[in-house]
């Protein structure tokens, strides 16, 4: 009676298992969930106009709305809107993209070393786009104050170059008829990092007082998140800054609608401020020791600003000039590149801009273990199966211990029957008696979960790493993984792609996670069987939910897992032979299973 009781049990613990799980992936982890759907709604979107707010977005600090948001409208091609306005190429090794003379924007940047999709003919990654395109995503430097006649969003400035390359910078320039003469000095790396110093020239009679500005403003599509772009608690997507040493990952764009015309501000001294996406980010970064306001902003038609300023305004002097240098940030967030900006310019904490979380002081060290293994092997796949000889080679001393305190554990088996069925009718003086055997034979029964919980940390350090790293990002194996940061793409659900049917995520179960659960089956066969039958119910049937729990995850955390099944099946042989105690004892227990199961049978 009591098996048939834990049978059940074991299979309603199932059942809640497999369908509870999509909704708990749904909730934690919605950037792996219903990835088809997704790509084919981005694909429908981008088909079809949109209608919607552009951003024209200017800003004064300390003013109660960001700026002039432009009419609802149809939303046009890039090209023509590139078209529309005077502008400076920017080519660097690794970007390429124009800025608007008209309001002196970066609005047009690609990155050229990142694709969209994984094929080779996919187009370069657009980051910055201008405003009246989709998801229009731009910056822009200036001033505010009164009394005198300002830059702003319509103001065409003057080139004394065409194209802003690391090697030859640009200086745009404008003066107002009061003798004010505004100029902003571009200067780029080989990489992502813009540095603008900003000058105001006063050959008026009067002195002025301005206060340099900077912004990032771009248009949030929140009803078409692409696929991995959303926001969830192991991924922070959207509005981040670093105010006085502390990252802030707290804030997201709902908190930004909340806040009203006043916004969410804070004044700090150096840090940074912008939005940060899976791989991608665009950070305002002042420059010196000076204490600014920096603040995001909401408007209409899903407009969001981050912006810096001058926590007091400047005074100009008649004759004098204002000089004031940020950086802007703008590409791909390479982990090795943001440790090295954080160094070598002294931006504190850029390297948060990747969203390590709890296991910061793990992960990073894990990342660059893989890095190395990576550029040491030229794959990734290899890389993450000598990352996985690395961990367990590390962990073979506790996997030693953990079979010992097994063999222990069998030894004293004999005698904990006994005390169960002397003490059955007493649970509680049972668990006395058993406490105080563990006890008097030095055996601890927690031994063998250590290697268990030993590899929590190292498996969440892993699926962040997978997950996060551009570096991994379309990184192929071999044969039909082409890219590891993905889930397995091939199910035999479809009968692996020759039926046309796309099945739900937690269904769409790859090769890769079934051959994990075939190992950890393995596995757990050789340990030795649990005294409660109940546990060993759920012990046999863990390897075959778990490979529906891991089928969305990342096809690189299933092959280490696969990996690491083999090499624990490895040990497993190889401490067997030295505890043949314990392989004694299993093929007795086994034995004895057998003669029960054959005498229930004949009494039935």
């Amino acid at each position: 009676m009591d098996d048939k009781r834990n049978i059940i049990m074991a299979v309603l613990l199932t059942g809640i298992i497999l369908f509870g799980w999509p909704v708990l992936m749904e909730t934690f982890f919605p950037d792996m969930v219903n990835k088809n759907e997704a790509v084919e709604q981005a694909e429908e979107a981008a088909a079809e106009p949109i209608n919607g707010s552009a951003p024209a977005v200017s800003t004064t600090p300390g003013s109660a709305t960001i700026g002039a948001d432009a009419a609802v409208g149809t939303i046009r091609k890039l090209p023509v809107v590139l078209a529309e306005s005077p502008r400076v190429a920017i080519e660097t090794p690794r970007l390429k993209g124009s800025i608007n003379l008209k309001g002196a924007r970066f609005d047009d940047l690609t990155l050229t070393d990142h694709t969209t999709e994984l094929a080779k003919d996919s187009p370069p990654v657009r980051l910055f786009s201008p405003s009246g395109t989709k998801n229009a995503y731009f910056s822009r430097f200036g001033w505010a104050g009164d009394g005198v006649a300002l830059p702003d969003d319509n103001t065409v400035w003057n080139a004394d170059k065409g194209k802003l390359t690391p090697e030859s910078p640009v200086t745009l320039s404008w003066a107002n008829d009061a003798g004010q003469t505004f100029a902003i000095t571009l200067s780029i790396d080989e990489n992502y990092l813009l540095t603008a110093e900003q000058s105001v020239t006063n050959r008026g009679e009067n002195a002025i007082a301005l206060n340099p500005f900077g912004i990032i403003s771009r248009v949030r599509d929140l009803d078409n998140v692409p696929p991995g772009e959303a926001d969830s608690w192991t991924i922070h997507i959207g509005p981040m800054g670093v105010f006085d040493g502390v990252a802030n990952f707290d804030t997201d764009y709902e908190d930004v609608d909340e806040a009203g015309a006043n916004g969410i501000a804070a004044n700090a001294t150096k840090g940074w401020i912008g939005f940060t996406d899976k791989y991608w980010l665009g950070a305002l970064i002042p420059v010196g020791n000076a204490k600014v306001e920096a603040k995001f902003r909401a408007g209409k038609g899903d407009v969001y600003q981050a912006q810096i300023a001058r926590e007091n305004a400047q005074v100009i002097a008649p004759g004098k000039v204002l000089n004031t240098t940020t950086r802007l940030f703008a590409g791909a967030k390479e982990t090795a590149l943001l440790d090295t900006y954080k160094e070598q310019y002294d931006i504190t904490l850029l390297d948060r801009a990747v969203d390590w979380g709890w296991f910061y002081w793990f992960e990073k060290p894990l990342f660059y273990l893989l890095d190395w293994l990576f550029k040491f092997s030229g794959n990734f796949g290899v890389a993450i199966i000598l990352m996985t000889f690395v961990v367990r080679g590390i962990m073979f001393p506790i996997a030693q211990k953990q079979f010992a305190s097994m063999a222990q554990m069998r030894a004293v088996q004999p005698k904990m029957k006994k005390i169960q069925e002397k003490y059955k009718e007493d649970k509680q003086k049972q668990q006395q008696e058993i406490m105080k055997l563990y006890k008097d034979e030095k055996v601890n029964p927690l031994a063998g979960c250590l290697p268990i919980f030993l590899q929590i940390p190292i498996f969440f350090a892993l699926y962040k790493v997978l997950m996060l790293s551009i570096e991994m990002r379309h990184q192929p194996f071999t044969l039909w993984i082409k890219d590891l940061s993905a889930p397995d793409p091939l199910t035999p659900v479809n009968l692996f792609g020759l039926i046309p049917f796309d099945p739900p995520s937690f269904l769409a179960v790859g090769i890769l996670p079934i051959l994990m659960g075939i190992t950890m089956h393995y596995q757990f066969k050789l340990n030795p069987q649990q005294m409660d039958p109940m546990q060993q119910q759920i012990f046999g049937l863990m390897p075959w939910i778990l490979v529906f729990i891991m089928a969305p995850f990342a096809a690189g955390l299933q092959l280490y897992w696969t990996v690491s099944n083999i090499l624990t099946i490895a040990q497993q042989k190889w401490l067997y032979s030295r505890h043949p105690q314990l392989k004694e004892q299993m093929a007795k227990d086994a034995e004895e299973k057998a003669k029960k199961a054959a005498e229930e049978k004949a009494g039935a």
